[in-house]
């Protein structure tokens, strides 16, 4: 495992914890779903060997298109 791939795991997963509590309104959780998806996306490119951009922009839009399709009762965990 190369420098780059320790590296940006770690950083990736941060960016998620960071951004897992943000969301109340649709904006808000197409921004927190596309940096979350970015990190995510980011981070298995790295761990599997492809292309980091690649893998950060695909899981950016993926998390946007999700968190920008539910409202706030489908995420509601205080049930």
């Amino acid at each position: 495992m190369s420098f780059k791939q320790m590296t940006t795991l770690p950083l990736a997963l941060c960016l998620v914890l960071a951004l897992s509590a943000c969301g109340n309104t649709r904006g808000e959780r197409a921004l927190s779903g596309a940096g979350i998806g970015a990190g995510i996306g980011a981070a298995g490119a790295a761990v599997t060997g492809g292309s980091i951009l690649t893998g950060g922009v695909v899981g950016g839009a993926a998390g946007a298109a999700v968190g920008a399709i539910t409202d706030k009762d489908d995420i509601d965990l205080d049930n």
